[in-house]
């Protein structure tokens, strides 16, 4: 799943990337290290939490100098278990966390059946966000929030570490929550924003289960097959055709029902495929 969200931050004008693995990471950096190499790599090496990940993201940068023109930079912080995100989406979100000119922003979507997801809680007297829960600490009055916090956040650096410091694993799960850093900025007088995103939904709902990773991967092979019937390949049905983003398809290629590419398969110009045909880091001719 991170190689559809690292694919969709290559289109931003980003500094540097870094990807934090933790359970089974060896697989992860194996990978990344082949298609991904540009990529920082960082472990965290007992999974404490999502507050945590980011303190261990953060030494990737250890080495750079703040001047005073660099106060400013913002870190972009966005959740492996997005694959459906788009640059666009984004690309819209960074714009306006600057226009707001506030400390952190928080993607943020509504919906009339939350599930497993974090709420933001705002105050009654303004309405700013005051804190972000999760959901395994929701209490009383927190149950009824249909605003959901996507895990795609953006926070000025030079607050970020400071504010992670300050939070305490005082939730149920024993964790530092990067969430934790959002109360920490309020209590010291930062502004925090928020930008609802008009996305789909599914771009910014994460994966908690096998139904959930099943229905992101047939929206992928929508998008991915779509993209090729643009550039001029022909599926007799593309709802029974499967090509993995890594394929590459010459024009006038017809893929026949039941027809799966995988890997680094290569097909030629006016080659027909299928149906019912496998094809791993295979060369078909023209």
């Amino acid at each position: 799943m991170v190689r559809f969200v690292l694919d969709a931050l290559e289109a931003l004008p980003l500094t540097r990337v870094v990807v934090v693995v933790g359970h089974g990471g060896d697989r992860i950096v194996k990978e990344l290290q082949d298609t991904k190499p540009v990529t920082d790599l960082v472990e965290q090496r007992t999974q404490r939490g999502t507050g945590d990940a980011v303190l261990a993201a953060l030494a990737a940068f250890a080495n750079d100098d703040l001047d005073p023109g660099r106060e400013a930079d913002d870190v972009l912080i966005v959740p492996a278990d997005l694959p459906l995100i788009r640059a666009e989406t984004v690309a819209e979100f960074v714009e306006a966390h600057r226009r707001s000119g506030s400390a952190a922003t928080m993607m943020t979507t509504r919906s009339d059946d939350p599930g497993p997801r974090m709420r933001a809680v705002r105050g009654v007297r303004d309405g700013g966000v005051v804190r972000v829960v999760d959901h395994r600490d929701l209490v009383d009055d927190d149950h009824d929030i249909d605003e959901i916090v996507s895990g795609v956040w953006l926070f000025r650096r030079s607050l970020l570490a400071p504010a992670l410091r300050r939070v305490s694993p005082d939730n149920a799960a024993g964790e530092i929550h990067l969430a934790g850093a959002i109360e920490v900025l309020v209590a010291t007088g930062h502004s925090v924003s928020t930008h609802e995103t008009l996305a789909a939904a599914d771009e910014v709902s994460g994966i908690n289960d096998r139904i959930e990773l099943a229905a992101a991967e047939a929206e992928l092979r929508r998008r991915t097959n779509a993209a090729w019937l643009a550039r001029g390949v022909t599926m007799l049905d593309p709802d029974h055709t499967y090509i993995d983003v890594t394929v590459e398809l010459a024009p006038d290629v017809t893929l026949y029902p039941g027809t799966i590419l995988q890997g680094s398969t290569t097909v030629g110009e006016g080659s027909e495929i299928g149906p019912d045909t496998r094809l791993v880091d295979c060369r078909i001719g023209s």
